[in-house]
């Protein structure tokens, strides 16, 4: 096969020569600047992927994909019609009632406030992964507790109060009751029966369960439930399936899915991944300078070489693309070994998980990266793009040079 003669004399001026060292030393650093801006790009978006992910896959093991509640927050009286008419919507998987509310917990000088959960034990494991959470006790632990009800707690709110299974702790209601001397809050003891670790901290010391009927009885909810948590078949879908549930549900109850009771949070990170992505781009467009200096210092040092090829009738056109070639072929090395280091040390760094964080601060213990073929697209073809953008200055210096003007004075 006959290599046209534009790309057979952009690799020669692409290689080394005695005289000339120098152009193969600008040709290694331009080629070492697109694989650095590559590789740091792709660990960085690996990070807030991975972050993205992580938060996604916990929040979903503490939290149903859409949950249906009533408008005036009175409850829902008839959770089984309700599950009823829920469940026969299409794509909806499994249901079960709930009820949410707040209050404090205390044990001995240490007090903390948590959202408490009502729960259905035997059903709970069909809408989250509290079941797959448990690290000690079980869920069924709060239908089988004693004269004492159970309670679920977090393993970091555990160690905070220094507590284990079968010690017992005081739940406060704030809005107590009402008695002859005024509002008195209500008190009553629970019994460990099971900790979780959700991964992240915040879970792991915010939120308790206890039995939905235990959970009637403190928050005065007889025959209520706060709503039901729905499970569907494809969360990414969960905005427009809920949109169907509230319509099948009708007046007075609506739905909010899992993104929108975390919209802030994701929002946040989307925003972070925008801002890191523009930077890496910068980044990319930096390295591209290294481009623009090894095609100029080749077209200062071959300009008798362009002058030649020109008298002997290569085109304008033939010169410029000799030199786009060889920037592209300094973009293509650079974007294809760039992208084998950047993804073979999110490999290595997702194995061997030598990167930890305080687990308080980040929520996570080790640093979780995720790239996707997405984004290393993404970086490819900006890197690409930027290195083509890079050698048309170049190119175009080459292009319009005199050959009469360039030979007279040799």
């Amino acid at each position: 096969m006959k290599i046209p003669f534009e790309i057979f004399v952009s690799l020669r001026y692409l290689k080394t020569k005695k005289r000339h060292g120098t152009v193969s030393l600008n040709t290694f650093i331009s080629i070492a600047g697109v694989v650095i801006g590559v590789a740091t790009s792709i660990i960085t978006l690996s990070v807030m992927t991975g972050f993205q992910g992580y938060f996604r896959d916990k929040i979903l093991s503490a939290i149903s994909h859409v949950v249906v509640m009533e408008y005036s927050g009175a409850g829902v009286k008839d959770s089984k019609a309700l599950e009823d008419t829920v469940g026969r919507v299409p794509h909806v998987t499994a249901t079960t009632p709930f009820i949410i509310s707040q209050a404090m917990l205390t044990n001995r000088e240490r007090v903390q406030g948590v959202v408490v959960r009502g729960i259905d034990p035997r059903k709970e494991g069909t809408v989250t992964s509290l079941e797959k959470n448990m690290i000690a006790g079980s869920l069924l632990g709060l239908e089988h507790a004693d004269k004492t009800p159970g309670i679920i707690i977090g393993e970091d709110l555990a160690r905070k109060f220094g507590m284990s299974l079968g010690d017992t702790l005081t739940m406060v209601n704030p809005v107590g009751e009402e008695t002859a001397m005024g509002m008195v809050p209500k008190l009553k003891k629970f019994h460990v029966v099971g900790l979780f670790d959700a991964g992240m901290y915040d879970y792991n010391t915010g939120f308790v369960y206890v039995s939905l009927p235990e959970a009637q009885k403190f928050f005065e909810m007889p025959g209520r439930v706060s709503g039901l948590q729905v499970r569907v078949d494809e969360i990414y879908n969960a905005e427009a399936i809920g949109r169907d549930i509230q319509a099948a549900a009708g007046y007075p109850y609506y739905t909010r899915n899992w993104v929108e009771m975390n919209k802030n949070f994701f929002s946040a990170l989307k925003l972070e991944k925008i801002g890191m992505s523009l930077i890496l781009v910068v980044i990319i467009i930096v390295a591209s300078f290294n481009i623009i200096g090894t095609l100029t210092m080749i077209v200062m040092e071959k300009s008798r070489e362009i002058a030649i090829l020109k008298s002997m009738g290569a085109s304008s056109r033939s010169i410029m693309q000799i030199f786009m070639f060889a920037g592209l072929v300094i973009g293509i090395v650079g974007t294809a070994i760039g992208s084998a280091i950047g993804y073979g040390a999110v490999a290595i760094i997702t194995r061997t998980g030598v990167i930890t964080l305080p687990k308080d601060v980040y929520q996570v213990s080790h640093l979780p990266l995720s790239i996707t073929a997405l984004d290393v697209f993404f970086i490819s073809l900006t890197a690409l793009g930027i290195s083509f953008l890079a050698t048309l200055y170049p190119s175009w210096q080459a292009a319009k040079q005199d050959p009469v003007e360039v030979l007279r004075y040799e």
